[in-house]
């Protein structure tokens, strides 16, 4: 079973823990969102350098908060 993991102010969490985790633009589950290719917003030409706005980054709602993290803070355990 693959385990999604991913820092959320500080904190490390198993997305899979919450039925209610959405990931992604499609806000699938984060099973679903890991089988379906990983989706991030990651623009290959971007509008505007040096802003915190362009940089790559996941929606995640996990225990009804909203995270915009960047992909970094994920890790998937293959277990």
């Amino acid at each position: 079973m693959v385990k999604i993991y991913a820092c959320l102010i500080g904190n490390w969490v198993c997305l899979n823990d919450d039925p209610e985790c959405k990931v992604g633009v499609h806000g699938t589950s984060p099973s679903t969102w890991w089988e379906e290719n990983a989706y991030i917003w990651a623009p290959f030409k971007r509008k505007k350098e040096n802003t915190l706005y362009q940089l790559d980054y996941i929606n995640i709602v996990y225990k009804g908060t909203n995270y915009r993290i960047n992909p970094t803070f994920i890790q998937i355990v293959d277990q």
